[in-house]
C-alpha cells in the first residue's frame, strides 16, 4: 500500500485535536464506594420495618433494662445485609478477572509524513490510520483506502464479515453502519485499509453504547416489589392491631373504673397507660418476621453459589430470583444461539464418493485447493477447541480438512505457489498458482459459486467431465436452497495451465476452468439450544431473537430454534431501521407480537426492552457484544457471555461461562425454585408471627401475658428462623418449575392457599397454645416453671413439624419427598430439637427452664408430630 501522499498530522495538530475532541480513552464505569454499597442494603423494605421494630424494641429494652430483642433484630439486620454485602463482593472480584481492558496496544498511524507506532489511547480526530488483517479498529473514521477489506463488526452489529468498500456504487444500502465507515471495537478479518478518524473515545459509537449501558436504572426487581408490598401490609396490620390492643385496654380499665377523676393524673394511672403502650410496641415487635430478610439473603446467596457450579456467574444477587420472574428473552443470534465459529454445513463436490476425502486425484486437488488456495489459520494450542485466525468462512474451511484427518499446513509447506490473488469484495473470488509436475500449474480458484461457475465449461463428476450445460440447473437447484436456508456458499474450481510469464491468474482465469464443487458454510446453531429454548417456551416464556444478521439468516435460525413457524407472517420480524420509523404506540404493539428483529442497532434493542417492560413484561437480554450492551443494562436481567466484550459483561448481571442458551434456562429454573423457597418461608414464618401475635394480644386482654420470655422469643424468632431460613432456601431447585407459567409482577407474594393455611394453621396453634396456659394455670392464676418449659417446648415443636409442611407447600407431594437430596434441610432437622433439648434440659435461669421428663419430651414430640402427619394425609388425598 503506497502512503507517501498522506502526510497525517503535525505534533501540534495532534496536541490541538486532543484538546478539543479529547483523548481515546472510554469513560470507566463509576464505582460505586463500598461504603455505599452496604448502605443500599438497607433500602429493603423488610429491613426497614426491622429498623424501627429495633427502635421501638429499644425502648421496651431501656424501661426493663433487658436487651436481649433488641440485640437480637440488630444481629437480624446486620446478618441480613452483611451475608447479601459479602457474596455479591465475591461475585465482583470473580468478575473483574473476566473483565480487563488493553488501551496500550500500538496502532500504525501516518503523522508528519511518517508512518509510526502510537498507543490506542494516543489516537487523535483527524489521524490517518493503518490497518492490516486481524488488527482492531481503534476510533471511529472514514475509509481512505480499501483494499479487499472485510470487517468483523459482532461486536457492534452481531455480524462476523462485512464487506467495507469506498466506492459509493458498491455501497451497501441494508448495511447496519456506512459501508466507507469503521468502528472502534471491530476487527480486520481481511484485506487492508488506510482511514482517517472522525471520532474518538466516548464520542465513538462503541463509547456511546458504553455510556448507555452504564446508565443506572431505578427499577425495582419483581421481588422488590413484592416485598415492598408484603411489608406495608404487615406495617398496617401490626399498627391497626396494636393501636386496637392499646385502646382495648384503655377502654376496659375506663368500663372497669379503674380511671376516676381522682387518680387521672397520679404515677399508677401513668404506669398503667405505659404498660398498655408496651403492649402494642411488643405487638408491633412480634408482627414483624425477623427471619424474612435472612431467609430471602440465604437463599439468594445459596443460588449464586450453586449457579456458579452450572456457569452462571451471578454478579448482582437479585438477578437470581428476577430470573425466575421473566417472561421475555430477548436473546443475540451470534454466539448465544450459534458457535459464532463459520463451519462447513454440507458439501457437494461432484466427484467426491459419499463427500469423504481419500488418495484418489480428486480428493487431492480438494485438498491441496483448500488447503494453499486461503490465507486462513488454525491454532491447534487446545485440541479440544481449536481456534481459528484470520476470514472465519476460509477458516471453515481448514476446520472440515481436519474433521477428515488432513492437515492443511502439510500441503501449504509442500506446495511451491508461483502467484496469488487473494479475495477482492470487487473480483469476489481468490485464485493460487501451484507448481505442479513435469512443469506444469494447476490454477486454484474459490470464490462466489455463479462467479466461479461462469468462468467453467466442464464439470467434474465421478463419470468423468462434463459440460457445464448438464450442471447449470442442478448448481442453481442447489444454489437457491442454500440461499432459502441463510447460507453462505462457495464455488470451487481448477485448471491446469503452463505460465511462462508474469500475471499468469488474470490470463488463465476468466475462462475454460474445470468445475468442482459447492459448499454451503454457516455459523451453526449451538446444539444444545432448540431443548433450551423449547424449556423457555414450555415455561410460558417468550423467546424474541435480536441480531444484527439478514433477514432471511434471522429467519432460518428462528426455525431451527423453533421459534419461527410456518405460519408466521411479516408482523413478526422487522428490521431496525423499520423498527425506528414506528411512532412508540404502535411500535408498543407490535412488540408483543414480535419474534424476530433483524439489522438491529443498539439503539433498537434498549428501545425494544423499554416498550416489553412498559407493557408490564420481565425482560432478560441475553448479548455478548457492545451493541448488546444498552439493552443488558435496562433489562431485568442481562445475561452477558464470559467470551463478550467487556463493555457487555459490565452492563449485565450475570455472565454466562458457557456461552451457552441452556444455562438461561437452568437460571430460569432456579430463580422459579428460589421464589418457590421464598414463599415456602414466608408461610412458615408468617404462621408463627400470627400465632405470637394473638397470644399476646389475647392474653393481655384476658389478663395473662405471653407465658415465654425474652430470652425464649429469641430463640424462637432468631434460632430458629435462621435455622429454618437455611433449611428452606437450600431446597434444590425443581424441574417442574419449568412447566409453569410466569408469575405477574402484579402478583401478592402471598397467594390465595398460602393466606388460607397462615390462618388456620396459626389460629389453631393459637387455641392449642392459649389452651395449654389455662390447662396449666393453678387456681392462683400462676404457671409452674416445669409447665412452662413444657409449654415453650410444645411451641418450639410446633413449628419445627410445620416447617416440614411448609417445604411441601406447594409441589403437593410428601415432606418426605427428596429429602436425601437436601442437606441442608437434613441439617436443620437435627439442630432445631437437639437445640431445644440442650436448652430445656440446661438452660437454667437464663431460659427459665428445668428438665423435662423423657416420658413428657415422648408425649410433646408424639402430639405436636400430628401437625405433620395431617399434612401427610391432606396431600395424599388430593393426589388422589
Amino acid at each position: 500500500m503506497e502512503n507517501k501522499h498522506y502526510a497525517g498530522l503535525s505534533k501540534q495538530q495532534v496536541k490541538e485535536s486532543r484538546e478539543k475532541h479529547g483523548v481515546n480513552l472510554l469513560t470507566p464505569p463509576t464505582q460505586v464506594p463500598l461504603w455505599k454499597l452496604f448502605l443500599e442494603k438497607f433500602k429493603d423494605p423488610i429491613i426497614r420495618i426491622l429498623l424501627v421494630a429495633a427502635a421501638l424494641s429499644l425502648i421496651i429494652s431501656i424501661l426493663h433494662n433487658e436487651y436481649a430483642e433488641t440485640i437480637g433484630i440488630i444481629a437480624a439486620i446486620l446478618l441480613a445485609t452483611g451475608v447479601g454485602f459479602w457474596f455479591e463482593m465475591d461475585a465482583n472480584k470473580k468478575f473483574k478477572l473476566l473483565n480487563q481492558v488493553n488501551d496500550d496496544i500500538l496502532v500504525k498511524v501516518i503523522r508528519d509524513g511518517n508512518i509510526q507506532e502510537v498507543p490506542k489511547k494516543d489516537i487523535v480526530v483527524g489521524d490517518i490510520v493503518v490497518l492490516e488483517t486481524g488488527e482492531e479498529v481503534p476510533a471511529d473514521g472514514d475509509l481512505l483506502e480499501a483494499v479487499s477489506l472485510q470487517v468483523n463488526e459482532s461486536t457492534l452489529t452481531g455480524e462476523p464479515v462485512i464487506d467495507k468498500t469506498t466506492h459509493p456504487e458498491e455501497y451497501d444500502v441494508e448495511a447496519t453502519y456506512p459501508s466507507n465507515r469503521i468502528l472502534r471495537g471491530t476487527t480486520i478479518v481481511n484485506g487492508h485499509c488506510i482511514y482517517e478518524v472522525k471520532t474518538v473515545g466516548d464520542a465513538t459509537e462503541f463509547g456511546k453504547v458504553a455510556e448507555k449501558s452504564t446508565e443506572i436504572t431505578d427499577d425495582k426487581t419483581p421481588l422488590s416489589k413484592q416485598l415492598e408490598r408484603l411489608a406495608h401490609f404487615i406495617s398496617i396490620v401490626g399498627f391497626i392491631v396494636a393501636g386496637l390492643t392499646f385502646f382495648g385496654l384503655l377502654g376496659k380499665d375506663i368500663i372497669e373504673g379503674v380511671f376516676t377523676s381522682e387518680n387521672l393524673f397520679t404515677l399508677d394511672t401513668a404506669g398503667r397507660i405505659l404498660k398498655y403502650f408496651m403492649v402494642a410496641v411488643t405487638l408491633i415487635v412480634v408482627s414483624v418476621p425477623e427471619g424474612l430478610p435472612m431467609s430471602v439473603t440465604l437463599s439468594l446467596a445459596l443460588s449464586m453459589r450453586k449457579m456458579l457450579k452450572t456457569n452462571n456467574l451471578v454478579r448482582k444477587m437479585h438477578a437470581c430470583e428476577t430470573m425466575g420472574a421473566t417472561t421475555v428473552i430477548c436473546t443475540d443470534k451470534t454466539g448465544t444461539l450459534t458457535q459464532n465459529q463459520m463451519q462447513v454445513y454440507q458439501t457437494n463436490f461432484y466427484a467426491l464418493a459419499n463427500q469423504k476425502l481419500g488418495e484418489d486425484q480428486t480428493s487431492q486437488l480438494i485438498k491441496e485447493g483448500i488447503s494453499v488456495n486461503s490465507t486462513a489459520f488454525l491454532d491447534y494450542t487446545d485440541p479440544e477447541k481449536i481456534k481459528t485466525l484470520g476470514n472465519p468462512t476460509e477458516a471453515a474451511l481448514l476446520l472440515w480438512l481436519h474433521s477428515q484427518g488432513v492437515n492443511y499446513i502439510d500441503y501449504r509447506e509442500n506446495a511451491s505457489v508461483v502467484e496469488q490473488l487473494t479475495f477482492s469484495t470487487e473480483r469476489k473470488y481468490m485464485a493460487t498458482i501451484v507448481k505442479a509436475s513435469q512443469g506444469e500449474q494447476l490454477l486454484y480458484i474459490k470464490g462466489a459459486p455463479e462467479i466461479v461457475f461462469s468462468k467453467c465449461s466442464r464439470v467434474l463428476t465421478a463419470e468423468g467431465l462434463k459440460p457445464v450445460a448438464e450442471y447449470g440447473e442442478e448448481v442453481e437447484k442447489q444454489l437457491l436452497a442454500y440461499q432459502n436456508q441463510a447460507r453462505r456458499t462457495l464455488g470451487f474450481a481448477y485448471k491446469t495451465i503452463n505460465c511462462k510469464g508474469g500475471d499468469c491468474i488474470e490470463k488463465f482465469a476468466k475462462s475454460d476452468l474445470i468445475f468442482l464443487g459447492i459448499v454451503a458454510i454457516s455459523d451453526p446453531v449451538r446444539p444444545d439450544v432448540p431443548a433450551a429454548v423449547q424449556r423457555c417456551l414450555n415455561a410460558g416464556i417468550d423467546v424474541k431473537i435480536v441480531t444484527g444478521d439478514t433477514p432471511a439468516t434471522a429467519r432460518e435460525i428462528g426455525r431451527q430454534i423453533g421459534i419461527w413457524k410456518e405460519g408466521d407472517t411479516a408482523e413478526q420480524i422487522i428490521t431496525g431501521v423499520d423498527f425506528e420509523k414506528l411512532p412508540d404506540p404502535e411500535a408498543a404493539q407490535r412488540v408483543l407480537k414480535l419474534k424476530i428483529m433483524c439489522r438491529a442497532r443498539p439503539t433498537d434493542k434498549q428501545r425494544l426492552v423499554e416498550l416489553l417492560k412498559q407493557s408490564g413484561a420481565v425482560v432478560a437480554v441475553t448479548g455478548d457484544g457492545t451493541n448488546d450492551a444498552p439493552a443488558l443494562n435496562h433489562a431485568d436481567v442481562g445475561l452477558s457471555m464470559g467470551t463478550g466484550t467487556s463493555v457487555a459483561k459490565e452492563a449485565s448481571d450475570i455472565t454466562l461461562l458457557d456461552d451457552s442458551f441452556n444455562s438461561i434456562a437452568t437460571a430460569v429454573m432456579w430463580g422459579r425454585s428460589l421464589y418457590h423457597n421464598i414463599q415456602r418461608f414466608i408461610l412458615f414464618q408468617l404462621t408463627i408471627n400470627l400465632s405470637a401475635l394473638l397470644i399476646v394480644l389475647l392474653g393481655s386482654i384476658f389478663g395473662q401475658e405471653l407465658p415465654l420470655t425474652v430470652t425464649q422469643m429469641l430463640w424462637v424468632n432468631m434460632i430458629i428462623d435462621t435455622f429454618a431460613a437455611a433449611a428452606l432456601a437450600s431446597l434444590p431447585p425443581n424441574p417442574n418449575v419449568m412447566e409453569e407459567k410466569p408469575r405477574k409482577s402484579t402478583d401478592f407474594i402471598i397467594t390465595k392457599p398460602m393466606r388460607n393455611r397462615i390462618i388456620g394453621i396459626g389460629i389453631s396453634f393459637t387455641i392449642i397454645l392459649l389452651g395449654l396456659m389455662y390447662y396449666f394455670t393453678n387456681e392462683e392464676g400462676v404457671i409452674s416453671r416445669y409447665n412452662l418449659s413444657v409449654f415453650f417446648t410444645t411451641f418450639v415443636l410446633l413449628q419445627f413439624w410445620n416447617m416440614f409442611n411448609a417445604k411441601a407447600f406447594i409441589s403437593g407431594s410428601s415432606a418426605f419427598k427428596g429429602l436425601s437430596k437436601s442437606t441442608g434441610f437434613l441439617i436443620v432437622m437435627g439442630l432445631i430439637p437437639v437445640g431445644q433439648f440442650l436448652i430445656v434440659e440446661f438452660g437454667g435461669d437464663v431460659f427459665r427452664t428445668v428438665p423435662l421428663s423423657l416420658k413428657d419430651w415422648g408425649i410433646i414430640i408424639g402430639l405436636t408430630s400430628v401437625v405433620l402427619w395431617m399434612g401427610e394425609i391432606v396431600r395424599l388425598f388430593r393426589k388422589k
